[in-house]
């Protein structure tokens, strides 16, 4: 998409126009009227082509940039399509279950909000979804600091912290898989890379959390053992079913393709499930398309594990191919050209590039309160900054994480924001303050920045000015 070219030069008062335009009719959509973001996109590529056919640009042209725009996302689609399977596999094989079952034998009496945090990281991880974690095993954690009578601000803030850093360090996610993709990073590099800033936004939260828990004694736990007790009751928690996240590792580090990754580790995820439950070969092709149902009768256990399947990716590949297409016109019509050349006597050091890419990723989040979008429309906007001051595709992809996917959950009106106040019974507000790993995040990644730290060059350089 960054190498399309812009088929005419629209006043720098044409282009704010429409991209508030843009925004107003997004945001509005989505915030005011709860759409999904699907619809408002579609408008604004319908006011696009409108814009371009008033400005005398043939409607072939336009279809054209609409076309290519969408076509470098396929790589996006096809390992959406294999996240897809990998989940519903990895919980047939019982792998995701046994991540989770082990994550809660962490919970002891001391610790508790740093606990939460480290159990939430890891179920994160394991299944790829914040918003899946804050919706189940958050909303377990919530109903024992209740119960102790915490405080449920910090509570939710351990809860979201450990989720969205699951989220974005999981090679299940669809933001992280996304945002590596889009920019042409290989997946594993991708979330190798991030760790340069995440691991201590991690440790910074952990002694946070540890410092904030109080000495309580967890008298009441019944919330756990009832998801361990059902998590038993499956007859998938065994040693074994670890084996396809070690080939997981194991490939990445060989650093064989991601898609081939995905697939094998799938592969042999489906071959372990028949050492404990005997699937059909029907069975196996419906839980590999439609995902994994669950029907253990404990409504948080089924719908923890009710999940995965290629078709559970279709809304996510939907929203990527819709933005990518409208980032396609934005670019062909000039409009993102126009935009960046207003501020191009500001982005001629790297520092200022790292800023200004994760103020324009936090900005879109806070504007639009969507967090593909921010995701997206950063990467469209900054790939081309970022190779004029010689950094590697990996720098951006990192900081559309690390200012993009963490931020959403701390806007009230975004996507994020709306779903876990509704599931928590917290506001963003009250449990803003604490949800450290989502603050530091977007602080350290611009923080790196202007100290030239764990950057890497195209030249190869890495850790430079």
């Amino acid at each position: 998409m960054f190498k399309i070219k812009a088929i005419m030069a629209p006043t720098l008062m044409e282009a704010i126009t429409i991209v508030a335009a843009i925004i107003v009719m997004i945001s509005v959509s989505i915030i005011g009227f709860g759409s999904v973001p699907h619809l408002p996109i579609l408008f604004s590529i319908l006011l696009l082509i409108c814009f371009g056919l008033v400005k005398k640009v043939p409607y072939r042209k336009l279809e054209g940039g609409l076309v290519e725009g969408a076509g470098s996302g396929m790589s996006a689609v096809f390992l959406f399509f294999f996240i897809g399977i990998l989940v519903s596999s990895w919980i047939m094989a019982g792998t995701i279950p046994t991540l989770i079952y082990a994550g809660f034998n962490l919970i002891t009496p001391t610790f508790f909000f740093a606990i939460v945090f480290v159990v939430t990281a890891i179920v994160g991880v394991s299944i790829g979804s914040s918003l899946t974690t804050v919706a189940t095993v958050g909303v377990a954690f919530i109903g024992m600091a209740t119960v102790l009578d915490l405080s449920l601000a910090i509570t939710a803030g351990a809860i979201v912290s450990g989720a969205f850093f699951g989220d974005k360090m999981s090679p299940l996610s669809d933001t992280t898989n996304l945002a590596s993709s889009l920019v042409g990073v290989d997946l594993f590099e991708h979330i190798r890379n991030m760790s340069w800033t995440t691991f201590p936004a991690f440790f910074l939260s952990l002694i946070f959390f540890g410092i904030l828990s109080p000495s309580v004694t967890l008298g009441e736990v019944d919330k756990i053992n009832v998801f361990q007790e059902g998590l038993l009751a499956t007859g998938m928690i065994h040693w074994y079913t670890i084996i396809p996240l070690i080939l997981l590792f194991v490939l990445t580090i060989l650093k064989v393709p991601a898609l081939m990754t995905l697939a094998l580790s799938s592969a042999s995820a489906v071959a372990i499930s028949y050492f404990h439950h005997s699937f059909s070969a029907a069975e196996v092709f419906s839980i590999l398309f439609k995902g994994f149902v669950s029907t253990t009768g404990i409504e948080d256990i089924d719908a923890l594990l009710t999940r995965g399947g290629m078709e559970s990716m279709m809304f996510t590949i939907g929203l990527v191919l819709l933005a990518l297409s409208m980032g396609g016109l934005l670019f062909t019509l000039g409009i993102v050209q126009c935009l960046l050349a207003t501020i191009e006597g500001l982005l001629k050091k790297v520092s200022s590039v790292i800023a200004a890419s994760a103020l324009t990723a936090i900005s879109i989040n806070v504007l639009i309160g969507e967090q593909y979008l921010s995701i997206l429309l950063t990467g469209q906007a900054f790939q081309s900054q970022y190779e004029k001051v010689g950094l590697a595709n990996k720098n951006l992809s990192r900081v559309m994480e690390d200012a993009g996917t963490v931020v959403n959950p701390l806007v009230p009106w975004s996507v994020c924001g709306i779903f876990i106040a509704d599931m928590l019974g917290v506001s963003v507000v009250e449990y803003l303050p604490f949800a450290f790993f989502c603050l530091l995040s977007p602080i350290l990644t611009v923080l790196f920045g202007f100290l030239g730290k764990t950057l890497t060059y195209t030249d190869g350089r890495s850790a430079k000015r």
